[in-house]
């Protein structure tokens, strides 16, 4: 059976005994993803907190990336750019793997603790259309993540 979306764990947290992100209800939308490190998000700052994971899916879908209301809510934390986007073909990037990492921004006035195995955001695979004028803007490789396709 061919794989076709899912979660892996990236080289360098293999020892890290990282969950695999799982839904909690049958009508769960969303894989609940965890802290891989324990991390302290200052006041007023954006903090790149790591998951250990990796997406792999089909070539028109992309995990969406949503911060868990509940951890929002009690910790005054939300997703800087609001809704991240992993495309398919960050999946095993020469540059970092595919290493998912969440970009938190804390809105309070302290200091606010993550742990490792917090449900921290929830990833939601979906699929996405082209225009019937779609042309490539080259046929570039992507090489890295966060910003990696600036330019292209």
């Amino acid at each position: 059976m061919i794989k076709t979306r899912g979660f892996a764990v990236v080289t360098g947290y293999a020892n890290h005994k990282i969950n695999l992100p799982g839904r909690k209800t049958p009508q769960s939308a969303g894989y609940d993803i965890e802290a891989a490190d324990d991390a302290v998000l200052p006041p007023g700052q954006v903090t790149l907190v790591p998951t250990g994971l990796k997406a792999y899916m089909q070539d028109d879908e992309y995990l969406s990336i949503h911060i868990r209301s509940g951890f929002s809510i009690k910790k005054a934390v939300s997703l800087i750019n609001g809704q991240g986007i992993i495309d398919a073909d960050y999946y095993n990037n020469p540059d970092n793997e595919g290493h998912i990492m969440i970009a938190l921004f804390n809105h309070s006035v302290v200091p606010v603790a993550v742990k490792k195995g917090d449900r921290v955001v929830q990833g939601i695979f979906c699929r996405y259309f082209l225009t019937g004028d779609d042309r490539e803007e080259g046929k570039t490789v992507r090489l890295g993540g966060f910003g990696s396709t600036h330019g292209f």
